[in-house]
């Protein structure tokens, strides 16, 4: 082990002992978990709140909670939005098992709340820059096509920009799309998106609980820049078999679950499939007679109890995109696959040990005059993490792990049938270790002040075998050197203090203050606005230096009517160190010195979020509001001045509205505008060896057209019988059917080949779709 790493371990053990010493013999342990009563879920994010004490505490991602409390007489309340709450009384002697669960309210039957949290928790909690959604939310808001998607309702949160028209692909507070730490149950997800982004990998009816960090990064994430999109899958009704599934326009999907052992281990299986090829076939034009189009992807996982203090989980997801026209086939997907073990050693300490593996790769065919020659990339991780959770005392919450991942890079290999037309060609393989631990610390130091404050180390081992260039400012290689098996390349380490805090003013409004550093050790390359299939994840080197990002934030939270409407307005700042960019001109198709085609640099995004949300009622919805600036600055591109990033958007707002008329009805809209993304265009052209060239000058100096659009949708439910439950959800999206630009082309004028012409692409214009969803 690595004297760093020693150092570190020692710090947490010494965090982890030094506590004990400050309990009192009066004070003992309640400890448990919390589940739904309708299907053994676990219950994530449920307040148990002792009125006495003035104290509470969260269930955490498995269910388990632990409080202390002195001796005597207490009143427990759990309670989460949308269950009926639990008052549970008893007399305090020595440590207590509590494991509880909660059935349906019928106060909330017929009303969508906005989420499943606390109350008051956007003012009472340390978190900030932080949203947690459910599906009952995500499902009530209309989408393109009519298929439920948790990325594109991420989009419509302030601070979160989408990539564009259709697109699953986000932005978070001016960091890249790359940026993002997209898990689902715990493994990696490299490309997050289906069909060139207009779906997401994520099936509604697979997920249970869904959430977004921008900012104060607890220390346990790392890897990633910008945000966390932490996404956990359900595990299984563990009280009996149910059947559920949806009908649509475009796609179709089916779930199966039911228990193993009766409140003791339960299963899920979840397919989805879309048919837009058949729809192209049979409607689209000539040349899509004979196309291919679809994607189609599985969710299974299983968790058994071995007994009171051991539980086990299993869980995977596969996906695959086939897309085929004119004798070119691509198919990419993700593979993942989480075994964890969950441990309570006692009523204070819990341990979450997993062992992950993800895949994501592409293949391209390409036939041409009889010769078929085929492309093949991919990026493979193993990981493997362990975590505790120990509840020190009802004040300080404490976690610490540490996680170690092996990566392997493959960026190309070209094969063919044989001919020399195309000659094979393999890119060298690239490997890595990338390393962590980290500790952190909940801590509530009075009734208005609390913080949360961890450490991070990380480190990174570039890995042999493999040749390795150097290269001078040109470009041009100047020496290289070759590694043995897993000889250390270059090395990283990075320091990541975490720190929040809030202060609470009075019962309805508190500020809070966040200062967060994260390290990047992996990126994508891609010179297109979106992210695309054949995009390369490369890795810091002896050329390419870890990206790194200082983001400091500051809130005022405020409640209005009972905790009926929640506001905030957050203003951040982040510097981000170590960009890259691409020489004009660059290859990086292929390349097996691709390094040699990138600019290194510095970045920086500044803005305010407004939130206003209404979370309770028959009317439920948010607006949100960003203004923002994402800047960056490379040598030798416009003149070593500031320049607006691709992803520079300087306004962006959203409406999001639901009514839920009665038992049968309920109706949805949604309203977005965003100022146009910075683009860069040519200013004139000229003639090289008798062909027009363009020519380009300020890197992003102009802008797309805004962006604006209207969507409605209405869900009909209809009556239960016998076991079964229905609803048809009707939608339309861009409604007054804004022809929103896509992209901008310039070619020569056909009527005048000494005039060049923009040539405008937009994709959608009314979309109406209808959705049978169906539960029995």
């Amino acid at each position: 082990m690595k004297p760093r790493f020693l150092f570190f371990l020692i710090c947490i053990l010494y965090l982890l002992l030094q506590p004990s010493s400050l309990r009192a013999q009066t004070k003992y342990a309640i400890s448990g978990t919390v589940k739904d009563s309708v299907n053994g879920e676990s219950i994530i994010g449920c307040t148990i709140w002792i009125p006495d004490a003035r104290v509470g505490v969260s269930s955490n991602t498995y269910g388990f909670y632990s409080i202390t409390l002195p001796e005597g007489e207490h009143t427990l309340i759990f309670s989460y939005l949308g269950k009926q709450s639990k008052s549970v009384s008893l007399d305090l002697r020595k440590n207590e098992k509590l494991n509880i669960e909660l059935g349906a309210n019928p106060v909330f039957l017929n009303i969508v709340e906005v989420s499943g949290e606390k109350a008051d928790k956007n003012i009472s909690s340390s978190e900030m820059s932080s949203n947690h959604l459910d599906m009952e939310q995500i499902k009530s808001i209309p989408v393109l096509f009519g298929e439920v998607d948790i990325l594109k309702t991420i989009a419509l949160l302030p601070g979160v920009m989408s990539v564009g028209e259709g697109n699953t692909g986000f932005y978070v507070r001016g960091g890249g799309a790359d940026q993002n730490l997209v898990l689902l149950d715990e493994a990696n997800v490299y490309n997050p998106s289906h069909l060139l982004g207009f779906f997401s990998v994520f099936n509604s009816d697979a997920v249970k609980d869904i959430t977004l960090i921008k900012g104060g990064i607890p220390a346990e994430y790392g890897g990633r820049l910008s945000s966390v999109l932490d996404v956990h899958m359900n595990d299984g009704n563990n009280k009996k078999f149910t059947v559920k599934g949806g009908i649509g326009v475009i796609a179709s999907r089916l779930t199966i679950e039911g228990p193993i052992v009766k409140d003791r281990g339960s299963f899920l299986i979840s397919g989805r499939r879309t048919y837009a090829d058949l729809f192209i076939r049979q409607f689209g034009p000539a040349m899509a007679k004979n196309s291919t189009l679809y994607f189609y992807d599985i969710n299974v996982k299983a968790n058994y109890r071995l007994d009171e203090k051991d539980r086990i989980f299993l869980s995977g997801y596969f996906g695959r995109d086939v897309l085929g026209i004119s004798g070119v086939g691509v198919k990419w997907g993700n593979a993942t696959g989480t075994l964890r073990w969950n441990h309570i050693f006692s009523d204070k300490l819990f341990l979450n040990t997993s062992a992950i593996t993800t895949d994501y790769q592409y293949m391209v065919d390409v036939t041409a005059a009889g010769n078929v020659f085929g492309i093949t990339s991919s990026i493979r991780d193993y990981t493997l993490k362990t975590g505790f959770e120990y509840y020190i005392n009802e004040r300080n919450k404490m976690k610490f792990g540490l996680e170690e991942t092996y990566h392997v890079f493959t960026p190309g290999d070209v094969s063919t049938n044989g001919t020399n037309l195309v000659p094979d060609l393999s890119i060298q393989q690239k490997f890595a270790l990338e390393s962590a631990v980290y500790v952190s610390n909940e801590q509530t130091l009075t009734d208005k002040l609390s913080l949360t404050y961890g450490l991070r180390y990380s480190l990174f081992d570039q890995l042999g075998p493999g040749k390795v260039f150097h290269y001078d400012s040109t470009g041009a290689i100047t020496d290289s050197a070759n590694y043995a098996n897993h000889k250390v390349i270059q090395e990283y380490g990075s320091l990541e203090p975490r720190v929040s805090a809030r202060f609470i003013l009075n019962k309805v409004s508190s500020v809070k203050v966040s200062y967060t550093r994260t390290a990047q050790y992996i990126q994508l390359l891609s010179n297109t606005t979106a992210s695309t299939p054949t995009d390369l994840w490369i890795s810091s080197s002896n050329v390419i230096k870890p990206q790194l990002g200082d983001q400091y934030a500051a809130g005022y939270f405020r409640n209005f009517h009972d905790n009926v409407f929640e506001t905030s307005v957050e203003v951040y700042y982040k510097d981000m160190q170590n960009q890259i960019d691409y020489k004009p001109g660059a290859d990086i198709v292929l390349n097996p010195i691709v390094e040699s085609q990138l600019y290194f640099g510095h970045a920086r995004s500044y803005g305010t979020e407004l939130l206003i949300k209404k979370r309770s009622g028959k009317f439920t919805g948010w607006i949100g509001y960003t203004l923002s600036r994402t800047e960056r600055q490379f040598l030798y591109i416009n003149s070593d001045a500031w320049y607006p990033a691709k992803q520079d958007r300087t306004q962006d707002v959203s409406v999001v509205a639901v009514y839920n008329l009665n038992e049968r009805w309920s109706f949805g809209a949604v309203w977005v505008y965003a100022t146009g993304n910075a683009v860069t265009f040519p200013v004139g052209k000229y003639e090289f060896q008798g062909h027009l060239v363009s020519y380009y000058t300020e890197r992003n100096g102009y802008r797309m057209p805004a962006y604006h659009r209207g969507d409605l949708s209405a869900t009909w439910h209809c009556k239960k019988k016998k076991r079964l439950e229905s609803e048809w959800n009707f939608s339309v999206y861009n409604v007054y059917d804004r022809h929103n630009t896509y992209s901008i082309n310039f070619q020569q004028d056909p009527n005048n080949p000494n005039n060049t012409e923009a040539v405008r692409t937009w994709l959608f214009g009314v979309v109406p779709a209808v959705t049978y969803n169906f539960k029995f």
